[in-house]
Formats: C-alpha cells, structure tokens, sequence
C-alpha cells in the first residue's frame, strides 16, 4: 500500500469507501449475474423473455469469450444473443445508446445492460495517483420500449479522441505488449493515468457536451432537474454542473459511497436517487472516460 490518508483522499477525490470484490476467480461476470438474478426478480421476468444482453465493462472476465456471455450461461439465459462494449468511463452511456437503437429498430423488445466493473483486479496499490480511486461495482437494467416518443431518451452526442490512448491506459495484455514476465515486472497490466491531463481534458470536454446538450434544445438550467454525471472527482462533477449553470443540489454526487466504478457509477447514481425523479423531469448525464471517449445524453423521466 501506499503513504497516503483518508484526509488526503477526501479533499482531492471526495471518496470515503470503496467496495471490492477480494475472491480471484470470481470476475466481473459473478457481480454483473448477481444483478441479473435480482433484476429479474424484481420485475417479474422470465430469462427466456429477454432478446439482448449488452455489458460495458473495461475489466472483461477474459479477453474473450465476451462477459455478456459468460453472464447469460450464469443467470440462464439462452435465447438471447449479446456483447461487451468497452468505453472506458463512458460505457454506459454509450451502451445505453446502442441498446435503444435496437429497441427503436424493433429488433429487441426486452434487452438487459449490465455495467460492471472489477476495477481492483487492474489497479497498481502501490500507485497512490490511482489507487485510492476505484472501485467494483455492477449494476443491471431491464431495456424496454416506450408507446411515448417524448420519453426516455430524447437525444444523445458522443465523441471520441485517440490520443487518450497517450494519457489513461493500461499498456500489457493486448496484442501489442502480449503478457511476459518482463511486463509483469514492469507493472503494466495496472490502470495508468496522467491525472493532470485526464482531468484538464475532462472538466472541458465533459463540460462543453452538456451544456451544448441544452442549448441544442434550448433549455435554461431551471429546465433541467439534474445532472448526472460520472463519479470520477468532485471537483470535475462541480466544473461541469457549473458550466450548464445548476446549482450544487441539482449535481447528483455518490462518489463518496463507491469511488470511480468506471461505467458503473451513472448507473449506480440513478439507483441512489431514482426516488427523486418525478415524471417529465429532464436530466443530463453525462460522462468522460479512457480514448478519450464522452458524451451526453438528454433522458426525460418517465415513470
């Protein structure tokens, strides 16, 4: 472990606790079935009802087969086809998109998307720029679609910029550094992060897709109930909030409670606070993650 303190940690990341997933041998798959298990539970469904199964994650089980497989053989579902997605912090909302593109198409009526991430099994404890940040979490939703065209997802703006490749990566294990005993000792199979760049890239990237969000559709900040965004640092969630003009009880923040879940924290932040949605409310979420990939998606609550 490394020298640092809780003190240090909450002033510069806003984290008290971080939940990890300490068994090796059970992977992101293990978390992401355990929420299917629950998921299908709650809302009544039938593994044999589900089309699709996408999951976003940057910390598959395996290079291959894909996680969402893996995750359908655990829960039992065998009717469905399904993938992994990667895009770093990003995942869900990108993967949020291409799901409702395949319900929109009429391609899939009942799809599942499971984020999850095992981040402690590809972060460097003697790192102390990453290591107090991450965490694991998995979260599973039940897609659907809407007989109401002014709900749901109204519009969405994705980017992507290769020379993020440059800046928050992890080097060994694909085809270009393939495992060795020398990359092993050299610890590149570990999340790196220049968090000085990341971050100058984030709060404006993150912050100009929000805010063009709303003006692509004209709304004011007394127009947006909230904005969620992905749990990476307070001080990024702040900058981008501010940005679109919302004051600090329209940021919803649960960085305190699990850290950087990758993918998993947009998700985890409407499971926190779904009671607060009402119907019509119009939220931004947004994200910024490994690529550089962000994006921003404008949802109107339905429920």
């Amino acid at each position: 472990m490394v020298d640092t303190s809780d003190e240090w940690i909450r002033e510069r990341t806003g984290i008290v606790e971080r939940h990890i997933l300490k068994q090796d041998g059970l992977g992101t798959s293990e978390m992401g079935a355990d929420a299917v298990r629950k998921l299908l539970a709650a809302t009544g469904t039938s593994v044999d009802e589900i089309d699709m199964l996408v999951c976003a994650t940057v910390t598959p089980d395996m290079l291959f087969p894909a996680t969402a497989n893996i995750i359908c053989d655990k829960v039992g579902i065998k009717n469905a086809w399904g993938f992994d997605i990667n895009a770093g912090c990003s995942g869900f909302i990108y993967s949020f998109t291409a799901v409702d593109a395949f319900i929109r198409a009429g391609r899939a009526k009942k799809m599942i998307l499971v984020c999850g991430e095992r981040m402690s099994g590809i972060t460097d404890y003697t790192d102390r720029n990453t290591c107090p940040l991450f965490g694991d979490a998995a979260v599973a939703m039940l897609i659907e679609p809407t007989d109401n065209p002014n709900e749901g997802l109204i519009d969405y703006e994705h980017h992507v910029d290769g020379i993020g490749r440059h800046y928050l990566y992890q080097k060994a294990g694909g085809s270009c550094y393939p495992p060795t005993a020398e990359t092993v000792a050299r610890r590149e199979h570990f999340v790196y992060q220049d968090g000085k760049t990341v971050f100058k890239y984030a709060v404006s990237n993150m912050a100009d897709v929000s805010v063009g969000m709303m003006e692509k559709h004209d709304l004011k900040p007394e127009d947006i109930a909230y904005l969620i965004p992905h749990q990476a640092n307070l001080r990024i969630l702040a900058a981008t909030g501010h940005r679109m003009g919302l004051d600090d009880g329209k940021i919803l923040v649960n960085i305190e409670k699990y850290g950087n879940t990758a993918g998993t924290s947009i998700p985890l932040v409407m499971w926190d606070f779904k009671k607060r949605f009402k119907k019509g409310d119009n939220l931004i979420i947004s994200a910024f993650g490994a690529g550089f990939t962000w994006g921003a998606l404008l949802y109107k609550w339905g429920i």
